[in-house]
């Protein structure tokens, strides 16, 4: 089975590190300020890992 990424969004800093780090699977919503998956995101992609070791929050995981 595939793993998900996700963001706790009620933990998110809204920095965009994941973002830059791994445009691919995430992106930023500037109307709430927080960071989200793309829905066609791929947990397979090898950014993932470097964005969660990245993320100040610790939001950041893999399901």
């Amino acid at each position: 089975m595939a793993q998900e990424v996700q963001i706790d969004q009620d933990e998110c800093l809204g920095c965009e590190a994941c973002v830059e780090i791994c445009p691919a699977v995430f992106a930023f919503d500037d109307s709430r300020g927080k960071a989200f998956v793309k829905n066609d995101a791929n947990a397979d992609e090898e950014c993932v890992d470097e964005a969660i070791g990245s993320c100040p929050a610790g939001c950041i995981s893999k399901e």
